[in-house]
């Protein structure tokens, strides 16, 4: 059997919380970190996935592919992007398949997307399918969508397919179009895991989408993309605090981003992390989906020398923060970050220092 290995990196959100299925914008990188799938092709007609991780195999005939449950439901991250190929017309050979990720669990740095993009990348090979990159990206967003179970938006698979090294990735949600942009070299990112898993399936994040989606309605707008805060702020009155200050954070994001690419185009790490230090306070106070574990690791990070902005990354409700720093000051940043995080908290932090990397290969 020839063996075929795909990589496919895990992504850091660098600014845009929650707004890719509000139809804004979105800043991330892809990291060093990421999903490996081996394999190659099997003469019967089934879909064999394997993964490191989980320490299990599952098999599947390729004419039944349907999702699975219980202790084996993590087979369908990878067993939805063969669905997904088999009913776009995509003609597929049984395949076996292993699964192994050197990426932080629960850390909010999407690993569900980097499986689905690495499965992508090795099934396209496999079967020599013409897929364009945001083709593939798409198809990878609708297994989470429609055989996951989860209303993601594209921020995750893109990322992951249009990484570049030393490039931050901008995704215009709506127009679904990316460009690069160059990273300051004598900056790094360094991601945080809070010890707190980030699990979002448990319906906080499907309850924010929601809630967004109202609040468009009641601004009369087709997306929070197209509110501005001058329209936000004549509604206050009349809209239900809580979806007010939803739509609050989404309409700052958006508005923080475009400064962003501004601030990150002119090197300007420092209006690029006060940025950051903005939208986490917006996601504590506007969104609800920090923790109080994430609220002291960015309030720690932000009285570091060296540390120029900190905030959550991924979807929130646990998970990691990332800051921008310094790169020559990585060690000494990092080791007092996780020291004083255990002394507040009790919790142990894992800190990384993540390479902005290449995309899916």
């Amino acid at each position: 059997m020839q063996q075929i290995t795909a990589f496919a990196p895990g992504r850091v959100e660098l600014l845009g919380n929650h707004t890719d299925y509000n139809e804004g914008y979105v800043l991330s990188a892809a990291i060093h970190y990421g999903v490996s799938a081996t394999g190659g092709a099997l003469e019967e007609p089934v879909a064999r996935v394997n993964s490191e991780a989980m320490d299990g195999t599952v098999e599947v005939p390729l004419d039944a592919l349907t999702p699975r449950t219980g202790g084996d439901s993590w087979a369908n991250y990878a067993l939805g992007v063969a669905a997904m190929l088999r009913g776009a017309g995509h003609a597929l050979p049984g395949f076996s398949l292993g699964l192994t990720s050197d990426l932080p669990v629960g850390a909010g740095l999407s690993s569900s997307a980097a499986v689905e993009v690495a499965t992508a990348t090795f099934l396209k090979k496999l079967a020599g399918l013409s897929l364009d990159p945001l083709e593939l990206a798409k198809l990878c967003r609708r297994a989470e969508n429609e055989f996951v179970g989860m209303n993601c938006g594209l921020l995750d698979q893109v990322s992951s397919v249009f990484g570049k090294a030393q490039c931050a990735v901008c995704l215009d949600c709506r127009r679904e179009s990316v460009r690069n942009i160059p990273f300051p070299a004598d900056l790094a990112l360094l991601v945080t895991h809070s010890g707190v898993k980030h699990a979002l399936v448990s319906g906080e994040y499907n309850e924010r989408r929601e809630q967004c989606f109202e609040a468009a309605r009641l601004l009369g707008v087709l997306a929070l993309r197209d509110a501005s805060r001058a329209m936000l702020d004549a509604a206050r009155p009349s809209m239900p605090d809580k979806t007010w200050r939803r739509a609050s954070h989404i309409v700052g994001e958006n508005d923080r981003v475009l400064e962003g690419i501004h601030a990150m185009e002119n090197a300007d790490g420092e209006a690029f992390g006060r940025l950051m230090f903005a939208s986490h306070e917006s996601s504590r106070l506007n969104f609800e989906n920090s923790t109080p574990e994430l609220d002291a690791l960015v309030d720690i990070a932000c009285g570091i020398s060296g540390v120029l902005g900190s905030r959550l990354t991924g979807g929130g409700f646990g998970g990691a923060t990332v800051s921008l720093i310094l790169a020559g000051e990585a060690d000494r940043i990092s080791g007092t970050l996780a020291d004083a995080y255990h002394a507040r908290t009790g919790h142990t932090a894992v800190t990384y220092l993540c390479r902005i990397a290449d995309g899916a290969h």
